[in-house]
C-alpha cells in the first residue's frame, strides 16, 4: 500500500472511533496538536523516528504527555500507529482526517489572494459569497500579493477563479495583440 492510502486508514479509524465517542472534532484539535509537535520540535521527531528506541517507550512517552489532555482511545490510536512504525505518517493522517472532518461538516478550504492586507470586513464579505457560490461553509486562507494588482485570485481544490486585475491587463493585451 502507499502511504497516501495508509494514512486515510488510520484517519479513517481514527474519526470512527471519534463519531462513536462524540469527539469527532477534540480529536481533530489533539491529532493537530501531536503532528504541530512532532514538526515544530526536532527532538520529538527524533525520538519518534529512532530505531535504537523501543517502540513500547516511544508509547509510553506519547501516552505521558497526553495523558491529562487526550481521551484513552486517542492515546490507545497514537499507541498502535506508533506500534506498527507509522509514526512518520501522523502529519498525513492528520491532513486525511482533518479532510473526513470538512466532509462531514459541509466544509471547504479556499485560498485567496489580494492585492492588500484585507480587512475583516472584506473576508467576511468573501467568505460569504463563496458560501453561497458552492453551497459549503468556505474557510479563507488569505495571503497578501501585490504583483496582481488588483481584484482577487480564489482557488478551491483544484478550482481557480482568477479575478485580478494583472490577469485581465494581460487578457485586453493577447485581444490587442491578436487583432
Amino acid at each position: 500500500m502507499r502511504e497516501p492510502t495508509i494514512a486515510r486508514n488510520y484517519a479513517e479509524a481514527l474519526f470512527t472511533a471519534g463519531e462513536r465517542s462524540g469527539d469527532t472534532e477534540r480529536y481533530a484539535d489533539l491529532l493537530e496538536a501531536v503532528a504541530g509537535a512532532v514538526a515544530a520540535d526536532e527532538r520529538i521527531r527524533v525520538v519518534l523516528d529512532s530505531p535504537q528506541i523501543p517502540k513500547a517507550t516511544k508509547q509510553g512517552l506519547l501516552a505521558a504527555a497526553l495523558r491529562k489532555r487526550a481521551p484513552e482511545p486517542f492515546i490507545r490510536f497514537l499507541g498502535a500507529v506508533v506500534k506498527r512504525g507509522r509514526q512518520a505518517l501522523i502529519p498525513a493522517i492528520n491532513v486525511e482526517y482533518h479532510g473526513l472532518l470538512d466532509h462531514k461538516l459541509n466544509r471547504v478550504h479556499a485560498g485567496v489572494v489580494l492585492a492588500r492586507k484585507p480587512d475583516k470586513r472584506l473576508l467576511t464579505e468573501i467568505a460569504t459569497r463563496l458560501s453561497a457560490a458552492v453551497r459549503k461553509e468556505v474557510i479563507l486562507h488569505a495571503r497578501e500579493d501585490p504583483r496582481i494588482v488588483g481584484g482577487v485570485i480564489v482557488r478551491i481544490g483544484d478550482r481557480v477563479m482568477d479575478g485580478s486585475l494583472r490577469h485581465k491587463l494581460l487578457q485586453l493585451r493577447k485581444q490587442m495583440l491578436g487583432a
